[in-house]
């Protein structure tokens, strides 16, 4: 048995009946040129053969009597794929915008915690001789990167020394003795790190607040905590919608090298110059910056297929900015001022701060924020942006041509932008509840539209390419 971290209890506790904290994690299948017939049964067969590699599915979620201490994980439990696995049919004419309803629909709905707390669907009914395994999550398992670690095995494109035919070694649940024992051993340990953990803490704020005062005043960048109001700012449905899109992995990377800035720079300032033309169109005005939640990695281990190993920046984005290449600059500031701030704050802080969160209290108060929050003054919108494999995966033998990847929304912030890097593309997911836009996919035409503004204004002619392996797009409705 393992106890949850701050971060992984955190992710757990803001869980509501409308703030669903799973992650959906999308496999796009070409079967053209398979061998035989592709199907549900080839998928199940590949879930049955390098399930004992993947740890987290057969983690349970067991509660500490009187929620004395944080959940822990039961591992090696069984898996009934009869229920984990399951298939679903895309309405006609089976195309992305298609695809991307049944995604929404899929992520509408929470997880059983009773059981291992994730379900793979498999999509069928997409044309071109697709298929789609959509996977359902939960954040608490595993951050983007262990996803992306995680999905390498499902893909056979990672090593590993575990057997794929070793039989379980069932879980036992511990008793009620048992886990009380250990939850006093784990608060012993917590409350002898607590002096230091803030002493590090006030140094870490001293440090942050010194370096603001000498770098001065930024008038075009947002000031923490201080969101401003906007039509992504509302109380959260339950309802999720969902949009994707691609991009040339090339193209991205010529244009930030052109610019001078770096990848995950160009992909904010794409967001930002998406996230304008919105807002000119919902709010008829986008005067100010907003401020985007952008998670961060604290453990890259190329090995590490569990956990949530993440802390967070807080980037000003310049969407009060018209010119392209201002915005890419501003963005270069901002990210270079956060990066900085979290450095000096301390990467893990936020992690180690989330383990003192009151297992009784937590959950109670964030159902309640989850109600009433229709402004978020951390953030306005998440965007993530996850390194995923470099080469091409395949699924039963066929090939994974596309993988999108979306995290979660949170309390008064409605929408979620997430990037994943896939071999020679950029796929981009939007995630929004269904109160935000009349079609979500205005917001994947708008994130395309500002990368086509920026790549004009850094001198490259044309529209963005299409990636000729990637499904057609869905562009807005009307």
């Amino acid at each position: 048995m393992r106890r949850l971290n701050g971060m992984d209890a955190m992710l757990l506790y803001t869980e509501t009946p409308s703030l669903h904290t799973h992650t959906l994690k999308v496999g796009i299948i070409d079967a053209t040129d398979f061998d035989g017939q592709f199907s549900f049964e080839v998928v199940r067969q590949t879930f049955e053969r390098r399930l004992p590699l993947l740890d987290p599915l057969r983690f349970k979620l067991v509660d500490i009597p009187w929620r004395l201490h944080h959940p822990m994980w039961l591992e090696n439990c069984e898996v009934d794929l009869d229920y984990h696995l399951r298939r679903v049919r895309v309405p006609q004419p089976g195309g992305r915008r298609e695809l991307d309803q049944v995604m929404g629909e899929i992520a509408s709905t929470p997880l059983d915690r009773s059981r291992p707390l994730w379900e793979f669907y498999f999509a069928e009914g997409l044309r071109d001789d697709r298929f789609a395994l959509i996977g359902k999550v939960h954040h608490v398992l595993a951050d983007g990167v262990a996803s992306a670690n995680l999905l390498a095995l499902l893909m056979d494109l990672k090593e590993s020394t575990g057997d794929e035919h070793r039989d379980y070694d069932h879980c036992a649940p511990p008793t009620r003795a048992e886990l009380l024992r250990a939850a006093g051993r784990d608060h012993l340990r917590q409350v002898a790190a607590l002096p230091r953990l803030v002493a590090d803490a006030t140094r870490g704020i001293s440090r942050v607040r010194r370096r603001s005062r000498d770098r001065g005043e930024h008038p075009d960048l947002a000031e923490n905590f201080k969101a401003s109001p906007t039509f992504l700012n509302h109380v959260v449905s339950p309802v999720r919608t969902f949009a994707t899109a691609a991009l040339s992995l090339a193209e991205v990377k010529e244009t930030a090298k052109h610019l001078g800035v770096t990848f995950n720079d160009m992909v904010l300032a794409i967001a930002a110059g998406g996230l304008r033309e919105l807002l000119l169109r919902y709010d008829g005005r986008s005067d100010r910056p907003i401020i985007a939640s952008v998670p961060v990695s604290t453990d890259r281990s190329p090995n590490r297929i569990s956990g949530n190993e993440i802390s967070g920046l807080s980037v000003s984005l310049p969407v009060h900015v018209d010119d392209p290449l201002e915005q890419v600059r501003l963005v270069s500031v901002s990210t270079t001022i956060a990066k900085e701030d979290h450095d000096l704050l301390g990467p893990q802080l936020q992690g180690q701060l989330m383990a003192y969160l009151p297992p009784p209290l937590t959950p109670a108060l964030f159902r309640w924020s989850s109600k009433r929050a229709a402004q978020n003054r951390a953030m306005n919108v998440a965007v993530s942006n996850v390194p995923g494999p470099r080469e091409r995966g395949t699924i039963g033998g066929a090939p994974v041509t596309e993988i999108y990847s979306v995290g979660i929304l949170s309390a008064g912030a409605a929408v979620n932008v997430t990037v994943w890097s896939y071999v020679d593309q950029v796929d981009i997911s939007v995630l929004a509840d269904d109160r935000t836009f009349d079609d979500v996919h205005e917001a994947t035409d708008a994130i395309i539209h500002a990368f086509g503004e920026i790549r004009r204004a850094a001198g490259f002619p044309g529209e963005p390419a299409r990636v000729e392996t990637a499904m057609a797009p869905a562009t807005t409705n009307g």
